[in-house]
C-alpha cells in the first residue's frame, strides 16, 4: 500500500502544523476522513481547542468539541504521522521584504520529527522557489534524511477566505503539486478526500507557488484601481459607489470596490512576488504602484476626517472620534495586518486618540499586536466623529437613531460620519446635514 491507502485505512496519520485560520479548517476536515494530529507551538491556543473553543471562529466551537483530531503542542508527536501539512503564516518585515521565519521554523520542527516514507506539503503563501530552495534543505539538515529518497515534498496553496462561510476548503478547487509524479498523485488523492470541488494538478511546485501569489496580487491591483478612482471622484464631487453601480451594468465590468486592504494575504503576497522579481533583476511597476496606493489609504481616510472636522467647526485637537471595526475584514476576528491601525496612527499625529470598538475582533490579539484596548459599544458617547471602518453585520444593522446616540447633542452639521465601506444610505445622512464621507 502507498501512503494514501495507509492514511485511508487508518494505518498512518496526517499532521497539520499551524492551527490558525487556515490550518484549523483543514485539520478539522481531514479528521472526518483520517487520523489527524493538530500541532501548534502556541500552548494557550491548543488549550482553548482542547477545551472545545474555536478562537478563529472559522469552524465553530461545536466542530472543535466533536472532532477526532488530537491537539498538541508537543512536537515529538509529529513523528506519529507521515503526511504533513504546513500551514503557518508568511508575513512581511517592516521594509516589505518577506519574513520567512515562521515557515523556516516550522520546517525545522517537522525536520526534527521526520521519518522515512513521509510527504511534507506546504500551504503557506511564498514566492516561487521557497519550497525547494529553502524548505527542503532545512528538512534534510534537521532530519538527516535525503529528499526524493527518504521523503518527498509538495505544495498546495491555501485558498481559504477567513470569515467566508460560502467559499470554504471543500468548495474551492485545490491546486496541488509534487516534486515528482508519485508524490503528486498521492497528494492529489489525499486532498480529494476533503475537497468536494476537486483538485488541479499543477505542472510543478514553482508553478503552484506562482499561481497562489498572483491570485492575491491581481486582486490587490484591482482594488488599488478602485481606490485611485475614489480619490479622483471625491475631488470631482462624484459618488464613487454610484459610478461603480452604473458601470457594473456592463457584463464584463469587474466588480471591485475601494477600501482598506489588509489581512495576511492581499496586503502581503504582492511583496513576495516583487521581492523575487527584484532578485532576478526586474523592478515591478504595476504591482508596486498598486501597493503604494493601497498602503496610503489609511492616511487618506484620516486626512478626510480632519477636513470634515474643520468644515463642521469642530476643533481638531482632542476631537472625540470613534472607530467602529478593527479587523482586516468583515465578520472575522482576525486583526493581522489590519489597515485600520493606519487611521489610528495618523489621527494620533493630530493629537486625536480614537475610541476603537469591534465586537468581532480578537481583543487579546489587538492588544498584543497593536497596543489597542478595544472599548465596548456602550462607551461611545459624546462623539464629534464616527468612522465605520469595517462592515460587520452588527454595524450594517445600525440605523439613524443608533448613530444619534453616539454623538454630542449638537446640530447634524456639526457631526462627522465616515462610512468607509459605504454601508449606509448616503442621501439619508446628507439630507439630515451630517458631514458625510465615504471612499
Amino acid at each position: 500500500m502507498n501512503l494514501y491507502e495507509k492514511l485511508v485505512s487508518g494505518e498512518e496519520k496526517l499532521s497539520v502544523i499551524g492551527l490558525g485560520y487556515v490550518g484549523m479548517p483543514i485539520a478539522v476536515s481531514f479528521a472526518k476522513k483520517v487520523k489527524v494530529i493538530g500541532f501548534d507551538i502556541n500552548e494557550d491556543k491548543v488549550e482553548k481547542y482542547l477545551s472545545g473553543i474555536d478562537p478563529t471562529k472559522e469552524v465553530g466551537d461545536e466542530a472543535i468539541k466533536n472532532t477526532t483530531m488530537e491537539f498538541t503542542s508537543d512536537e515529538s508527536r509529529i513523528k506519529e504521522a507521515k503526511f504533513h501539512i504546513v500551514a503557518v503564516p508568511t508575513p512581511i518585515n517592516e521594509d516589505h521584504t518577506p519574513n520567512l521565519v515562521p515557515v523556516e521554523s516550522a520546517s525545522r520542527t517537522v525536520g526534527r520529527n521526520l521519518v522515512k516514507g513521509s510527504i511534507v506539503v506546504y500551504e503557506s503563501t511564498v514566492y516561487p522557489g521557497v519550497t525547494e530552495d529553502i524548505c527542503i534543505p532545512i528538512l534534510e539538515k534537521e532530519s538527516g534524511l535525503k529528499c526524493g529518497v527518504d521523503f518527498k515534498v509538495g505544495y498546495s496553496p491555501e485558498r481559504i477566505n477567513p470569515g467566508d462561510k460560502v467559499h470554504r476548503l471543500e468548495t474551492i478547487v485545490k491546486v496541488v503539486s509534487g516534486m515528482d509524479e508519485e508524490s503528486l498523485d498521492i497528494i492529489a488523492k489525499v486532498y480529494e478526500l476533503v475537497v468536494d470541488a476537486g483538485v488541479y494538478r499543477a505542472k510543478s511546485i514553482k508553478v503552484a507557488e506562482a499561481a497562489k501569489v498572483i491570485e492575491n496580487s491581481q486582486r490587490d491591483i484591482n482594488i488599488a484601481f478602485m481606490n485611485e478612482l475614489s480619490i479622483i471622484f471625491n475631488k470631482l464631487n462624484i459618488d464613487t459607489l454610484s459610478v461603480l453601480e452604473a458601470a457594473s451594468t456592463k457584463w464584463n465590468f469587474l466588480r471591485f470596490y475601494p477600501g482598506l486592504v489588509g489581512g495576511h494575504c492581499i496586503g502581503i503576497d504582492p511583496y513576495y512576488l516583487t521581492y523575487k522579481a527584484k532578485q532576478v533583476g526586474y523592478h515591478s511597476q504595476i504591482i508596486l504602484a498598486g501597493r503604494k496606493i493601497n498602503d496610503n489609504m489609511g492616511k487618506y481616510v484620516a486626512e478626510n476626517l480632519i477636513k470634515c472636522l474643520i468644515k463642521a467647526d469642530v476643533s481638531v485637537k482632542y476631537a472625540n472620534v470613534a472607530i467602529l471595526g478593527f479587523t482586516f475584514k468583515e465578520n472575522c476576528p482576525d486583526t493581522r495586518n489590519t489597515r485600520v491601525i493606519d487611521i489610528v496612527k495618523e489621527l494620533r499625529d493630530y493629537e486625536i486618540e480614537p475610541i476603537v470598538v469591534d465586537p468581532v475582533a480578537d481583543q487579546e490579539e489587538a492588544y498584543h499586536e497593536y497596543g489597542i484596548e478595544l472599548a465596548s459599544y456602550s462607551e461611545i458617547k459624546d462623539m464629534d466623529a464616527v468612522i465605520i471602518a469595517v462592515s460587520h453585520e452588527e454595524f450594517k444593522n445600525l440605523n439613524k437613531d443608533d448613530l444619534d446616540k453616539l454623538y454630542k447633542n449638537v446640530p447634524y452639521e456639526n457631526r462627522v460620519l465616515l462610512d468607509i465601506k459605504g454601508i449606509l444610505n448616503r442621501e439619508e445622512y446628507e439630507d439630515l446635514g451630517y458631514r458625510y464621507f465615504r471612499l
